[in-house]
């Protein structure tokens, strides 16, 4: 579809915050994305089509060129590294933080830390960075359990009210880093497309703003 411009926007909280600020530039997709089972929209905007993904996949399609422009989370950015993106907007929703946290009154002893997290690239940089020895345990969901059930000492997890790591006997420790949603650009495509991207980034940055 040459001329067309492809977004991959990421499924979840991110795809819901990121719709009305399409639809303030004035991108609504021709079908409900949400009742949909359809993966790929038109949009009522010539010109314009959206892929819905899981986000760890969103850099992928943007750094191949299967999609141009994408929305992400800066977590997913930090994990997968941005190699081949430009990353031109912060579009300032999904905020959230990145963080360690253990169980409340929980004290480091002299040995090797076991951190459970989805993060393990984060994780191994920000406790290299602490001078802390630490072994990773690579997990996809319940963070929370994996201290409960002996299996961690600590956990690298996205904190948002911090209410469910209350609920399950935890406390909030380190701050590895403030996370929010993306636009990144593929920078084949920047050339390429310059014109339409530039036009977008404007329309999402008057948006934002």
């Amino acid at each position: 579809m040459s001329g067309t411009l492809t977004l991959a926007l990421t499924k979840g909280r991110i795809l819901k915050e990121t719709l009305p600020l399409l639809a303030r530039a004035g991108i609504v997709p021709a079908d409900d994305i949400a009742s949909s089972r359809k993966l790929v929209f038109e949009c009522t905007r010539p010109g314009v089509r959206l892929l819905v993904l899981r986000g760890t996949d969103v850099p992928t399609y943007v750094r191949h060129g299967a999609a141009d422009p994408g929305v992400v989370g800066k977590d997913i950015l930090l994990e997968e590294g941005a190699d081949g993106l430009y990353e031109p907007l912060d579009l300032g929703i999904a905020r959230c933080r990145l963080m360690t946290a253990a169980p409340v009154g929980w004290i480091p002893g002299p040995g090797r830390v076991r951190v459970a997290t989805k993060f393990t690239g984060i994780a191994r940089r920000f406790f290299a960075e602490q001078g802390r020895q630490a072994d990773f345990i690579k997990l996809y969901g319940a963070m929370e359990l994996a201290p409960l059930m002996g299996l961690a000492d600590v956990i690298v997890d996205i904190v948002d009210t911090g209410n469910t790591l209350k609920a399950n006997g935890l406390e909030p420790l380190d701050l590895i880093a403030d996370i929010s949603t993306r636009l990144v650009v593929n920078k084949a495509s920047m050339r390429s497309q310059h014109a339409a991207i530039e036009a977008l980034l404007a329309e999402l940055r008057e948006a934002v703003a």
